[in-house]
């Protein structure tokens, strides 16, 4: 079974699950504990030649497009092989970013290759090409997100498997890591207890869809974030580390290392840790559409730095 074959099945089932969908605030039917996307490797499927990319990858989705009622098209996790990688190509109506959870990976934007060192993300806007390969000697764990214009995933394969590019010193393309060194402390966030340490990795200026930020959370022992729903956005919280329990319109659910949890559009979440490690999040805000992505970027910029 080819990468395309996987993903036109998966974006099928998703659409015939929108189906069910309630009118009226947005939000997808169902339990909040049945929408949230768990990492399992015995799951994974092995593929090759991903994009017309070197070698071998193996991935699972964690979130589909009915995950939510915004234009997130899907959220991957998987293992990228040692010398693999996938291929450069175009995105013409979407936009993804490619994450690096652990080690290094060389990252391709519009033909510029540099190292990055993970964990580490690194951005294609839309109408731009992108690519990743690891020259390393073990396996990349690897998570893709993907938001569109619409929920139609588009691409178009350049052929080029990047393997050998020249590697320029400094990155000729936007990038973040997930570096715990640059978070600052955030007292009694949305009215939670305790400080915890957040940092807005990526703002809205990055993104030409409405895929609106990307955010790093970490909740020490004790801590928690008080219940706040961000007018028009839609978030999805993965679970870089660590245990605790997450509110989600008045469902409580638990949630751990690899889950992916979607909070749709008007749903207040708040989120506590309760594990013996600190509970940690990359955030993906997706606005409803792109007004409302400019209504929260003209709030945010009215913000005291």
């Amino acid at each position: 079974m080819t990468f395309a074959t996987i993903r036109r099945q998966a974006l099928a089932a998703a659409g015939a699950a929108m189906i069910g969908a309630v009118m009226g605030t947005g939000a997808l039917a169902g339990p909040v504990a049945d929408k949230i996307g768990h990492t399992d490797p015995a799951k994974y499927r092995p593929l090759t030649g991903v994009h017309a990319g070197a070698g071998d990858m193996a991935f699972a989705p964690l979130l589909g497009a009915d995950a939510l009622s915004t234009n997130l098209i899907f959220v991957h996790r998987g293992v990228i092989a040692a010398k693999s990688g996938i291929g450069q190509h175009f995105h013409n109506q979407c936009e993804e970013m490619f994450v690096i959870l652990d080690g290094d990976a060389e990252f391709t934007i519009d033909g510029r290759t540099a190292i990055v060192k993970g964990p580490a993300a690194v951005p294609d806007r839309m109408g731009h090409a992108h690519g990743i390969y690891n020259p390393g000697d073990r396996p990349l764990q690897w998570l893709n997100i993907n938001v569109g214009m619409t929920k139609a995933y588009d691409n178009f394969d350049l052929g080029d498997p990047r393997v050998g590019a020249a590697i320029d010193p400094i990155p000729q393309f936007i990038a973040m890591r997930l570096d715990r060194s640059l978070l600052r402390p955030s007292v009694a966030l949305d009215g939670g207890q305790g400080t915890v340490m957040y940092r807005r990795a990526l703002d809205p200026a990055v993104f030409t869809t409405p895929w609106s930020f990307v955010d790093h959370l970490l909740l020490p022992a004790g801590t928690s974030v008080g219940s706040a729903a961000k007018a028009g956005m839609s978030e999805v919280y993965y679970v870089v580390g660590g245990q605790g329990e997450m509110t989600i319109a008045g469902e409580t659910v638990t949630v751990r290392t690899g889950d992916a949890v979607p909070v749709d559009v008007d749903q207040a979440r708040s989120i506590r840790q309760t594990g013996a490690a600190p509970l940690e999040f990359m955030v993906i805000g997706i606005a409803k559409d792109l007004a409302a992505k400019a209504a929260y970027a003209a709030t945010m910029a009215r913000r005291p730095r």
